[in-house]
């Protein structure tokens, strides 16, 4: 019988720290030294899971899109009366910014001359985006098509409400609460389409 593979979880283990390392020093500050410290590694054990620091930050991109989707997907199973979107938008607006792992994007839009890291964000903000057009589409179901904007362009303007508030986070541009309402009443505004 074949055992199995310890690299697979070790990984798994490690990501969480991994990105949570990116998302405090970025790309370029984080030596592997400064990673396997923080993993509780040598480098060369670190070199044992991940081949280079690259291949390190790419599978912190994955964790960010996972970390955020599975926080979307818990608000999904409860029922409250709102839709699944409008619950999305109030969790956003609570909560936007804890994790600070929305830097991992501010560091790799630095190194978009990269490609491979260029295309793994492309993926994960393509993924968002699919996502959202999901809940977009279910948050308008019983209402009339023909006055909203479509459902792909309202997700693309989401996800930029979503970088905005980011941005207005990092630079204290606004107060948490008026970020909160930022999210929740301009994120409802789109989902209705202009309606409210």
């Amino acid at each position: 019988m074949a055992r199995p593979n310890q690299s697979d979880q070790r990984r798994e283990e490690l990501t969480p720290v991994i990105a949570r390392s990116f998302a405090e020093l970025g790309y370029r500050r984080a030596t592997t030294a400064a990673l396997a410290q923080r993993c509780g590694l040598r480098e060369n054990q670190l070199y044992r899971l991940w081949p280079n620091k690259k291949a390190m930050f790419l599978a912190s991109i994955d964790y960010l899109y996972e970390f955020t989707a599975a926080k979307w997907r818990e608000l999904l199973s409860s029922d409250d009366g709102r839709t699944p979107a409008e619950r999305i938008l109030t969790w956003e607006g609570e909560h936007r910014g804890e994790s600070g792992l929305h830097r991992i994007t501010f560091a790799g839009l630095n190194e978009t001359d990269d490609p491979d890291i260029r295309e793994a964000l492309r993926q994960m903000y393509q993924k968002f985006h699919s996502f959202i057009i999901g809940q977009v589409q279910e948050h308008r179901a019983d209402k009339d098509h023909n006055e909203h904007p479509d459902a792909a362009l309202t997700a693309w303007a989401v996800i930029g409400l979503g970088m905005m508030a980011n941005i207005t986070h990092e630079l204290k541009l606004l107060p948490h609460d008026m970020r909160g309402r930022m999210v929740h009443d301009v994120g409802t505004h789109l989902l209705d389409g202009g309606q409210n």
